[in-house]
């Protein structure tokens, strides 16, 4: 049981530390422009912007999609 504990920390962790990049990487592109990113150089906004079209296009499939990644998302928060 200790070594799931483990695990599931390592997971939530690095989840965390995903998020954190992602944002950075938002901020970063909209601040200076997707050319200027050497970490990340792929169009992040414009990756975010087509999922949530996907997302909102699969109608209930969709909204129910992302109900369950802000609840994920919120619970990992706490």
């Amino acid at each position: 049981m200790e070594t799931l504990q483990k695990a599931t920390s390592v997971v939530r962790q690095l989840t965390e530390a995903a998020l954190a990049v992602l944002a950075l990487a938002v901020v970063l592109q909209v601040l200076l422009g997707a050319a200027t990113q050497p970490f990340l150089p792929v169009d992040v906004v414009g990756n975010v912007v087509a999922l949530t079209k996907q997302l909102g296009s699969e109608g209930l499939v969709g909204l129910v999609a992302v109900w369950v990644l802000v609840t994920l998302l919120n619970r990992n928060s706490e």
